[in-house]
């Protein structure tokens, strides 16, 4: 044979070697079913129910190992089931815990003999149609907002998440910060967004302390992302799990909302009571007249924690004396704390490219022969200042975070079809794989583990080069005994192991 540049060469093994490049992956699949996310995807999605083929676990279970491997396309099945060694441990995770009768039922779905391990792009593409509600999608229309009543199958993905994210400590108090994220697309069916080009814009609900995607609704890149929050919001208040007693909420402008805040304020929701919340409040020619009033004593610096140290920030807030007419005309209507936050622009212009107010992508206001940038924050909350505003800061930090996760670490900037029930299921899944590696991250891996990113994990945990072997009616996956992860994969299934038992 030739000799190459370097003096090595490719070998095509032949038979069934039980080789597997996804060493660490089965550890998910463990979680999986000690978290009950096997057993809610059994009780409560029924698009395979009584059917022959592949059944609704296996389909959906197939799609969240897809994200967490780094497929983002459904064609991208090909590169699981080309991996033999893994394919032979999903074929004994799919009996295990079966009784020989159940066993029988499982093979019988297929006329013929099954020659696959995971289902076929096809397959994928079918099921996914499943989703589709065919009589709401005809109303999606250019120019309006619109939301597609979800069909049950779809709304099942909800109850399913539920499941999943109970898991771990018991905290009684949940911050969630709501937020929607463009997933840019060039399907011909998908529609315009306010920037200029065709996405979707699914309404995402962060639960802050947990690191989770606490619900999701997906929708057009044409719907703005405050259109019917307090549905949303109240959705997702239904999904956290009870021993939640507190909720503080988070949003950016497109939360400001009067019949939102008041929702909110209200002290006899039947679950929650009051709901605390901070909100970017829109900087209209009357706040920026209120700002104007504040004296310049007033201003306070922001400061900062920088390695224990308190350092300026080059922000000061002020308490701003701000009623919106939208509640001013009622004596009984709610009294909210509004906060203004400026920067002073410091940054010289050049000749003859001097900007105006206006030409700015921020709110820009001249006070006092200066010019700054001003944004607005309104609050029930007693908070001072010092306190709110970078605790309201920290939503731009994680959930944003968690959006470019969603579409570049996972498969949610990506989309298989131009229906828009099948996207939704597909970024469902999407998000459950997401909550799957944020729960392995904070209940098994632990703490130097959560920040870490997809691409971290994959090459430190997922990506092992293992051999799969059958002996005594068990799987054993060999690993290189030098491997740096193999203590941790020990660790990993205890810890696991205490979580199924709770």
């Amino acid at each position: 044979m030739t000799q190459r540049v370097l003096p090595y060469e490719y070998e095509i093994e032949e038979g069934k070697a039980g080789l597997t490049a996804f060493g660490g992956l089965p550890t998910y699949l463990e979680l999986a079913s000690a978290t009950g996310l096997l057993k809610a995807i059994e009780g409560h999605l029924r698009v395979r129910e009584g059917a022959q083929g592949w059944t609704d676990r296996q389909m959906i279970l197939s799609l969240v190992l897809l994200n967490l491997v780094g497929g983002d396309c459904v064609e991208d099945i090909e590169k699981l089931e080309a991996d033999e060694g893994f394919c032979r441990i999903m074929k004994k995770v799919e009996t295990h815990g079966l009784r020989g009768k159940d066993k029988e039922q499982l093979k019988k779905r297929w006329r013929k003999e099954r020659t696959r391990t995971f289902p076929s792009a096809s397959a994928i593409f079918r099921y996914l149609s499943a989703f589709q509600n065919v009589e709401q999608e005809k109303l999606r229309t250019k120019g309006k907002a619109f939301i597609p009543e979800p069909n049950e199958h779809l709304k099942a993905f909800g109850k399913i998440n539920a499941e999943l994210i109970k898991a771990g400590a018991e905290e009684e108090t949940a911050t969630l910060d709501m937020d929607a994220t463009l997933s840019a697309t060039f399907k011909k069916e998908a529609l315009f967004n306010y920037k200029g080009y065709q996405s979707y814009q699914p309404l995402n609900t962060y639960w802050y302390e947990r690191g989770l995607i606490l619900h999701t609704e997906f929708r057009d890149g044409n719907v703005p992302a405050g259109h019917e929050q307090l549905r949303v919001l109240q959705e997702a208040l239904g999904y956290l799990p009870s021993w939640v007693k507190k909720v503080r909420l988070r949003s950016d402008t497109a939360g400001y909302q009067h019949e939102l805040m008041s929702w909110c304020d209200l002290k006899d929701n039947k679950r929650f009571g009051k709901i605390e919340f901070a909100i970017g409040a829109d900087v209209t020619p009357e706040f920026r007249k209120a700002v104007l009033e504040v004296q310049e004593e007033d201003w306070h610096p922001l400061y900062r924690e920088v390695n224990g140290r308190l350092e300026e920030t080059g922000r000061q807030w002020a308490e701003v004396c701000f009623v919106p007419n939208k509640i001013g005309y009622s004596k009984k209507g709610p009294e909210y704390r509004y906060l203004a936050t400026r920067e002073e622009l410091k940054q010289s212009e050049l000749p003859g490219m001097e900007k105006s107010d206006s030409d700015y992508l921020f709110p820009v206001m001249r006070i006092r022969e200066r010019r700054y940038k001003v944004f607005g924050i309104v609050t029930n909350m007693e908070w001072a200042g010092q306190e709110l505003i970078p605790w309201l800061y920290e939503r731009c930090g994680k959930s944003e975070e968690a959006h470019s996760a969603m579409k570049s670490d996972f498969a949610g900037g990506r989309f298989p079809s131009g229906d828009f029930g099948d996207n939704a299921a597909w970024w469902w899944s999407m998000v459950l794989a997401y909550n799957l590696n944020a729960q392995m991250k904070r209940l098994v891996l632990g703490e130097s583990w959560i920040n870490k990113r997809m691409k971290a994990v994959r090459f430190g945990l997922i990506n092992i080069a293992a051999r799969v072997m059958e002996r005594s009616r068990r799987i054993w996956i060999k690993i290189a005994e030098r491997h740096p992860c193999s203590a941790l994969l020990f660790d990993m299934r205890r810890r696991i192991a205490q979580l199924a038992s709770g």
